[in-house]
C-alpha cells in the first residue's frame, strides 16, 4: 500500500480488542468500523476497538496482554490508566507447533576467520578479563596503551591491521561475594569471554586477595594454558602489571595479526538476539523483522540466541509450542517459575519490567512487551534452553535464561559465544558488547532519522508500507553477513562495547 493511502491505524490480528495508532491522531479521527478517537492518541499507542468492561481480557496480537482496570469504550486511549497485569491460565501444548525446518538450496557464505581449533571469529581482538574489580584500572591502562587517539589520529595498532584492538573487560564484582551460584555464574562468564573465538589472546588480571582467585577460575573454567595470567600482589603493583600487561600484548600483536578472512559458510553465525528501549511500533517492524532475519540464519544451518527471561515472561506458552521435546519445553517453563520465585523473594513483580521509556512508547505490561520481544526469534522450533552465560552447541532456535536489563542479557549471550548481535530499539538505544559486533536496528523512521549516527537498519519503512517485513529481513541478514566478513557498524565505529561488559550479579554482597 502507498505511503500516501495508509489507514491511521494497524490492526495485528482479527480477534485484537486494540488497534495501534500508526501516527500521533487527534480526538475524532475515523479507525473504522463506526469508531473514532475520543482522545488524542500518541503514535504507537493503542485505541480500543471493542467496549470492554472492567476485568475483561484486552488482546493484541490475538493474546492476552492484560486486563481493563476500568470500563473502556470504543475509540479511548488503551494504556496503563485502565489496563493492567492480571492472571491467567496458559496451554503449554509442548511441540504441538513444531515443524521440520526446511534448509535452504544454497547456503549464504561469509568472510570469516577460522581458529586454530576449527572455530569461526568475526573479529580478531586481543582481550583483558578481570577476576575483581580491584584490577579493573590495572586493566584499563593496559588497553589503553593501544587505543587510537581520536584527536590525533595516532594509532598504536597501525603496523598490525588485522587486529581490532585491545580490550579491557572490567566490572564491578569478584569480592564480598558468597561462593556459590553467584562466583560460579561469574566464572561462567568470564570463562566463556576468555574462549571466545573472537579473541586471538588474553590476560586475566587479578588483585590477589579476592574471593574469584585467578587459580580458581582457571581450574574451574578449564583455562590452564589458553591465557597469560597476572596478579597485581604478585607482580609488585600497579606499575609492574601495567608493564607486564603492555609487553605481552606487543609479544603477541605479529602472530595475533597473522589471520585472514576465508569464505565459510553461514551456520558459522550464532547471533544475539537482543531489544532496548522498545516502542509501540517494535512488535509490528523491527522485531518481526529480524524474526524473518533469525529463521534465514536458522535455514542457512547457524544459531539464534533468544534471552531476556522476564520479557517472555506471558509469552513463554507460545515458544513451548515450538519446542522439538517436551524436555526442552518443561525447561523454558521452570526457567519462567524461577523468576516467579526470584521476585517473589526480592518483593519485585514481573510486571515492573516495562520501562518509563517502554510506556512512553506505547508498551502497557509486560505480556504486551514479551509478545512483541519474543518476535525476534522468528518461527523455527525452539531446540534448547540453557543457563545464563552457557556455551551454546546447538544448531537453530536456543533460548538463554538471562534478565531482561540489555547490557547484563547481552554479555550472557556473548558469553555463550555469540558472534553477531542484533539490537532492535525504538526509543533509541545506544550499545556494543566487545568482542562481538553489534547491529542496530530502528523501529521507527523519525527516531532513526534522529539517530542515523547510531542506527544501521531503519524498520520503519514497515510503517510506511514500504516494505514488507519479510524485506527487511532480507537486508537485515544481508547486513549480517556483512558485519561477520568485517564490515563496521555504527556502535564500533563510536567504539562502543567495553564498558558494556555486565556480567549477571547474583547474591548478597557481604
Amino acid at each position: 500500500m502507498d505511503a500516501m493511502t495508509q489507514p491511521p491505524i494497524i490492526r495485528l490480528h482479527p480477534e485484537d480488542d486494540v488497534v495501534i495508532a500508526r501516527q500521533v491522531l487527534p480526538p475524532g479521527t475515523s479507525i473504522g468500523d463506526n469508531v473514532a478517537t475520543l482522545a488524542r492518541i500518541p503514535a504507537g499507542h493503542k485505541i480500543a476497538v471493542k467496549a470492554q468492561a472492567k476485568g475483561d481480557p484486552v488482546r493484541r496480537y490475538g493474546q492476552i496482554i492484560g486486563f481493563a482496570t476500568d470500563a473502556i469504550s470504543p475509540g479511548a486511549w488503551v494504556h496503563t490508566h485502565n489496563l493492567g497485569m492480571g492472571d491467567f491460565s496458559r496451554d503449554y501444548a509442548f511441540g504441538r507447533d513444531a515443524k521440520p525446518t526446511q534448509p535452504v538450496a544454497a547456503p549464504a557464505t561469509f568472510q570469516g576467520i577460522i581458529r586454530a581449533d576449527g572455530r569461526v571469529a568475526t573479529r580478531n581482538y586481543i582481550g583483558i578479563i578481570t577476576s575483581v574489580n580491584c584490577s579493573a584500572h590495572v586493566a584499563e591502562l593496559i588497553a589503553m596503551a593501544f587505543r587510537r587517539n581520536p584527536l590525533t589520529g595516532e594509532d598504536p595498532l597501525a603496523a598490525w591491521p588485522n587486529v581490532d584492538g585491545v580490550v579491557a573487560l572490567t566490572h564491578k564484582t569478584g569480592c564480598g561475594m558468597t561462593a556459590g551460584e553467584p562466583l560460579t555464574l561469574l566464572r561462567r562468564t568470564l570463562g566463556g569471554f576468555a574462549r571466545h573465538a573472537n579473541f586471538s589472546h588474553v590476560i586475566a588480571i587479578g588483585l590477589g586477595c579476592e574471593v574469584n582467585q585467578i587459580g580458581g577460575l582457571l581450574d574451574e573454567q578449564r583455562l590452564s594454558g589458553r591465557l597469560r595470567n597476572m596478579d597485581i600482589q604478585e607482580m609488585g603493583g600497579t606499575r609492574k602489571t601495567v608493564a607486564a600487561g603492555i609487553a605481552f600484548v606487543k609479544e603477541v600483536l605479529d602472530e595475533a595479526n597473522k589471520v585472514s578472512r576465508v569464505p565459510v559458510p553461514a551456520s558459522e553465525l550464532c547471533v544475539a538476539l537482543q531489544c532496548g528501549g522498545s516502542d509501540g511500533y517494535s512488535g509490528i517492524t523491527a522485531n518481526p523483522s529480524l524474526g524473518a532475519a533469525s529463521d534465514l540464519v536458522v535455514r542457512h544451518g547457524g544459531t539464534v540466541i533468544l534471552s531476556e527471561s522476564p520479557e517472555t515472561y506471558g509469552a513463554e506458552h507460545l515458544l513451548t509450542r515450538r519446542a522439538v521435546s517436551p524436555t526442552v519445553g518443561q525447561k523454558l517453563v521452570d526457567v519462567m517459575h524461577w523468576w516467579e520465585a526470584y521476585c517473589e523473594r526480592e518483593g519485585a513483580e514481573m510486571d515492573a519490567n516495562p520501562s518509563p521509556g517502554n510506556k512512553l512508547g506505547g508498551l502497557t505490561t509486560i505480556l504486551e512487551k514479551s509478545l512483541g520481544a519474543m518476535a525476534k526469534a522468528g518461527s523455527t522450533n525452539l531446540v534448547e534452553v540453557v543457563r545464563y552465560a552457557e556455551p551454546v552447541t546447538a544448531k537453530g532456535f536456543v533460548f538463554m535464561d538471562t534478565p531482561g536489563y540489555d547490557p547484563v542479557g547481552a554479555t550472557g549471550q556473548v558469553a555463550g559465544g555469540a558472534n553477531l548481535l542484533c539490537f532492535t530499539t525504538g526509543r533509541g538505544s545506544v550499545f556494543g558488547c566487545k568482542p562481538t559486533p553489534s547491529i542496530k536496528l530502528a523501529t521507527n523512521t523519525p527516531m532513526y532519522q534522529r539517530m542515523e549516527d547510531d542506527m544501521d537498519i531503519n524498520c520503519g519503512t514497515v510503517v510506511t508500507g514500504e516494505e514488507t517485513v519479510q524485506q527487511v529481513g532480507e537486508r537485515i541478514f544481508a547486513k549480517m553477513l556483512e558485519t561477520a566478513s568485517g564490515g563496521r557498524t555504527k556502535s564500533e565505529s563510536f567504539d562502543f562495547g567495553a564498558a558494556e561488559f555486565a556480567p549477571w550479579v547474583l547474591g548478597a554482597t557481604m
